[in-house]
């Protein structure tokens, strides 16, 4: 069947094509044996009766669509990731050896495929597009994309052998180097389709991988991606026959055989293996035994009655930027995929003096894999031991309601859906008054805001003081004037409702938690009971 029409990214499509076009018109006039024309002239043929995956919507929003305010801080880590960007280049085949000084890098260019059953193409092509959006922030070039409508996919092949044969001719003719499948392939199936394509197969959790190991900097972060790697990685080795065995194996003939009878001992795929289990070994070690330093700040904020606020939602929907307009938390912020893994917990305080933390945590997306929920299931603990949960969602977003069943899906995962939830629609200078109403019409209770301009923050900050625990102890207190530390202890761990002065001390009458009223029981004050009419 034909290719439907894709959207995706690939700015700068249509200008190397004319580019391209001058210079080889350019070239062939002047020097039709020139080296370089001969290169320009090979990489227009290829990609000839081809539409590059371009005109449309992006993948990723651009503008400053995601953060960008003077609340976001300096921002030096952006620049770092900056610094290593992947650029088009020349084709790296050569025709005769004279070219290679000619020659200039090309990293990963890529054609993006999904299979979709009947009635599921709308989803599909968001799919893809979110894949295409991966591609380019893992630092790959997205030159087309390609669609099977098939109600299950090939077990071998995955699109089965006549769009295996098209996708090989796109890939020629558009000098891709990498195919990436949008589903996670079987071992068997990512052979299959490589050795039928001729090029590099990978597949979307291979690349949200990749993301991952860019992107993380604590040493926790690191284990835990390098943790999801290797998960996913052991079920995917490849051996290259027994020729590489390595050592010698037993006696195959019993015992006092003799020479000659031995047959081939471990091979490097096992040793591969066992390497493996034992790396995974250590790192879940090392995991555990980050896990009471973490356990011991979420006890200490417990003891002391500190609520916290988790901030979860969609990869890309504003999570850190709003961290940052709230808290001045200078998180990094990026138009990307995925761009912290880390969590940062900042403190913040009510209008009414009440102190609680705010937490932003890693982002979902569609078809996370299983490796990674688990290997953060520690990371995602911040959810599940929150008070209230600000579900951060995309306004802008072409598909809202997606992004919120995904995030939900993972909340109930970590065991979180009990707790109290805010969605927040995000970015909402960026949609119309029409695409609000749907919004609303969504999730009625929903607050819409935008980090970059400050639109809705007021409200939010509102809200999420209505929904943290209150202390629900009543104390009637006079605190000595020596003892201004307890009057302090009220105003930041409780709720004081009256306060008043006398020669004995400060009079306070206050809502606080179990500890914080064990502590005053000493100073506590005899308030008479109300008199019974009649």
């Amino acid at each position: 069947m034909p290719r439907p029409p894709m959207d995706a990214p690939q700015d700068h499509a249509d200008d190397t094509d004319v580019d391209v076009e001058a210079v080889v018109d350019d070239a062939s006039v002047t020097d039709p044996d020139d080296v370089v024309a001969r290169v320009l002239t090979s990489a227009a043929s290829r990609s000839s009766g081809y539409t590059l995956f371009g005109s449309g919507a992006a993948a990723l929003q651009t503008g400053d669509a995601s953060g960008g305010s003077s609340d976001d801080g300096e921002q030096y880590d952006r620049e770092d990731r900056q610094a290593l960007r992947r650029v088009a280049g020349l084709s790296t085949e050569l025709e005769d050896v004279t070219e290679v000084e000619y020659r200039q890098l090309r990293l990963e260019n890529v054609v993006i495929i999904g299979v979709y059953p009947q009635g599921a193409l709308h989803d599909a092509e968001n799919s893809l597009r979110e894949l295409a959006a991966l591609a380019e922030t893992a630092g790959a070039v997205v030159l087309d994309g390609l669609l099977q409508r098939k109600p299950h996919p090939d077990p071998s092949t995955y699109l089965g052998r006549g769009k295996a044969q098209e996708l090989k001719s796109i890939v020629q003719a558009l000098g891709a180097d990498t195919v990436i499948a949008d589903t996670e392939l079987a071992p068997s199936q990512r052979r299959a389709l490589e050795d039928a394509v001729g090029v590099k197969v990978i597949d979307r959790t291979a690349v949200i991988l990749d993301i991952f190991s860019q992107h993380a900097k604590s040493r926790e972060g690191k284990a835990q991606v390098e943790l999801a790697q290797l998960e996913y990685l052991l079920p995917r080795l490849r051996g290259w026959g027994e020729s590489m065995s390595r050592q010698a194996g037993g006696q195959v003939g019993g015992a006092g055989a003799g020479m000659g009878s031995r047959g081939p001992g471990e091979t490097k795929i096992e040793l591969d293996r066992r390497r493996i289990h034992t790396r995974m070994a250590k790192l879940r070690k090392s995991i555990t035994a980050m896990k009471p330093a973490r356990e011991a700040k979420r006890a200490n904020r417990r003891r002391n009655t500190v609520p916290s606020v988790a901030i979860a939602g969609y990869t890309n929907a504003g999570k850190s930027s709003l961290l940052n307009r709230i808290t001045k938390a200078g998180v990094l912020v990026e138009n990307s995929l995925f761009a912290t893994l880390d969590a940062t917990v900042r403190r913040n305080v009510t209008s009414d003096g009440r102190e609680y933390t705010l937490a932003d945590t890693v982002g979902f997306v569609r078809n996370l894999p299983h490796q990674l929920v688990e290997a953060f299931r520690s990371t995602l603990e911040e959810v599940a031991d929150s008070d209230v949960i600000v579900h951060v969602v995309d306004a802008a977003h072409t598909d809202p309601a997606g992004q919120i069943a995904t995030v939900r899906d993972v909340i109930g995962e970590v065991g979180a859906r009990h707790i109290p939830e805010l969605v927040v629609f995000n970015k909402a200078d960026l949609v119309d008054d029409g695409q609000l109403l749907v919004l609303r019409g969504l999730v009625p209770d929903a607050v819409f805001v935008s980090a970059r301009t400050g639109l809705g923050i007021d409200e939010l900050m509102e809200r999420i003081e209505t929904l943290i625990p209150s202390p629900s102890n009543e104390v009637h207190v006079i605190v000595p004037f020596d003892r201004g530390d307890l009057v302090t202890l009220l105003h930041e761990r409780g709720k004081v409702l009256s306060t008043d002065y006398d020669e004995r001390g400060t009079i306070v009458h206050a809502l606080v938690g179990a500890e914080l009223a064990a502590a005053l029981a000493p100073f506590a004050e005899v308030v008479p009971a109300p008199a019974v009419a009649g």
